[in-house]
């Protein structure tokens, strides 16, 4: 299978578009932020120094994202964890490293939480950059308007400007009551392997005081947190992609 064809999987009835590139272990597991694709600059710059290293790399879209079925406005951070999980499970092979972004990171963190419940001790590292676990709680919630809460209430969901596509960010009913459910900034979190957090101090998007909250909750495991001065939520410039491959590789020869 060439790197740019998709494969699907079908979990509970949704066709997952996944893409696979096996290799040398531990792989790499890439986990994208909310409406993003797998085919962004960061996943691709990653398909790409996998390639070359000849290094297992997996990538897949959630349901409503990218080239997967199934609607963006019945997604919850379940469904996606579900998915994720499923992907997981059906392609990787030992231990490999998850590489979250913003909501990636917030998946990442469950799948180790719902992996290590069933006893599989199957991650040997997590990147995450500019992560926004329990994103719904700790950063909408509290500044949503009373138009907002008014059209949840009467719409089920609200919209709101991005800034990274013409298309507005919705944010569900669903997704918002199921993120509570999802939370794992609520206390200790015991991941048993270690974590490189990238986090840009110009992040508009995620403040940097989320990631030191986040470092804070990792007591038992081995955590390094580069923080990028002038790092936007994206980290999609030359030197920011630059960076995320040399905590990979750096992850990639501690797990060896």
């Amino acid at each position: 299978m060439s790197a740019t064809t998709p494969i699907f999987l079908d979990v509970d009835g949704t066709s997952i578009a996944v893409r696979h590139a096996a290799g040398t272990e531990p792989g790499i597991v890439w986990l994208g932020g909310y409406k993003s694709d797998m085919l962004g600059t960061k996943a691709e710059k990653l398909s790409e120094w996998a390639l070359g290293e000849g290094r297992a790399f997996l990538r897949h879209d959630y349901s409503g994202h990218g080239e997967s079925g199934g609607a963006f406005t019945d997604g919850t951070i379940s469904k996606w964890l579900d998915e994720s999980l499923a992907v997981f499970r059906r392609f990787t092979q030992g231990r490999p490293i998850l590489v979250g972004s913003s909501m990636g990171a917030w998946i990442a963190l469950r799948m180790v939480q719902e992996l290590r419940k069933a006893a599989e001790n199957s991650v040997a590292g997590l990147v995450l950059l500019a992560p926004a676990p329990d994103f719904t709680f700790e950063l909408i919630e509290p500044v949503l308007t009373e138009a907002q809460k008014r059209d949840l209430r009467e719409k089920g969901l609200f919209e709101e400007p991005s800034d990274y596509s013409a298309e507005p960010y919705i944010y569900t009913r669903a997704l918002i009551e199921d993120g509570r459910t999802n939370r794992v900034m609520t206390g200790p979190i015991d991941t048993h392997c270690p974590v490189h957090i990238l986090q840009g101090l110009a992040d508009p998007d995620v403040p940097p005081s989320h990631a030191l909250k986040l470092v804070g909750l990792l007591p038992a495991d081995d955590v390094t947190l580069s923080l990028i001065p002038d790092g936007d939520h994206r980290l999609s410039r030359p030197q920011d992609l630059d960076m995320l491959v040399r905590a990979i590789d750096a992850m990639v020869r501690q797990a060896g």
